[in-house]
């Protein structure tokens, strides 16, 4: 088995791609991307509570793994890594949502949070800073950090959950969101459509963060690096840095519930 593993690419070319998958070749696959899923499922588990199991986690990224070795389109000028990421985040996200493992009361909390920071900016013409957010939600900074913790579970942006409402009605077979990723020749110009407009959207929030904000959305979900060696560089505390990924992440939340017209639960 493990000389059968030492030939297989690390990112398979295509071309090798069996045109029928079978549980040897499976199997295969699901150990050599095992590091893979722990990485995705350690990153997703840093912002949850701790009553969530990072075991259970890694059992809900094997399936998002098996479902893109058999869903992968070799044809697609896409890499399977960079489809089975999706695959491996959208199981993990999806099993996380049956479990309704965010208090009614954090989401509350989390809504007033993002409120106020989209009545700030509009009020003040440039994003708000966090003496502003806390003077307007009647709180000392401490009790504003301490809320941050509090909400940091929501900071998960799920773009399947933006995906659906973003389509606005859009009556078709459409794929699922990471098939829209996977084919740059889509056949449905609607759905391209959409999706570019979702792109716009989320470069321009983005680009409105504060410097600090910005540069670390850059070095997390680009560079992807750890919160620790994110705070290293930039000569923050890891719990710092974990608030200002909350607040950076609420503000980006808020725009696009704002431009999309989005209901509190939607996103």
């Amino acid at each position: 088995m493990s000389k059968q593993l030492a030939q297989v690419s690390v990112n398979p070319n295509p071309e090798e791609w069996p045109e029928k998958v079978d549980l040897a070749w499976q199997e295969q696959m699901v150990i050599q991307y095992a590091s893979l899923i722990k990485y995705i499922a350690g990153r997703l588990a840093l912002r949850l509570p701790p009553h969530i199991s990072l075991d259970d986690l890694i059992s809900s990224g094997i399936i998002g793994l098996i479902d893109a070795i058999h869903k992968f389109d070799p044809k697609k000028n896409i890499s399977f890594k960079t489809y089975a990421e999706f695959r491996i985040k959208g199981a993990i996200l999806d099993e996380l949502r049956s479990l309704d493992w965010i208090p009614r009361s954090v989401r509350k909390k989390t809504h007033l949070i993002e409120k106020a920071y989209l009545e700030l900016e509009k009020a003040l013409g440039r994003p708000a800073e966090p003496e502003e957010v806390s003077e307007a939600l009647g709180l000392d900074l401490d009790e504003f950090y301490q809320l941050l913790d509090e909400t940091k579970s929501i900071s998960l942006i799920d773009l399947h959950g933006v995906w659906k409402p973003v389509r606005n009605g859009v009556d078709l077979l459409e794929p699922d969101f990471p098939d829209i990723l996977q084919d740059k020749n889509t056949r449905d110009p609607f759905l391209m459509l959409h999706f570019s407009e979702l792109q716009d959207v989320l470069v321009r929030a983005i680009d409105s963060l504060p410097d600090k904000e910005k540069l670390l959305i850059s070095l997390y979900y680009y560079e992807e690096l750890t919160m620790k060696e994110i705070g290293e560089i930039m000569g923050y505390t890891e719990s710092r840095i974990s608030q200002l990924h909350t607040q950076a992440v609420l503000r980006l939340r808020s725009k696009l519930r704002d431009y999309f017209h989005l209901e509190q639960e939607e996103i």
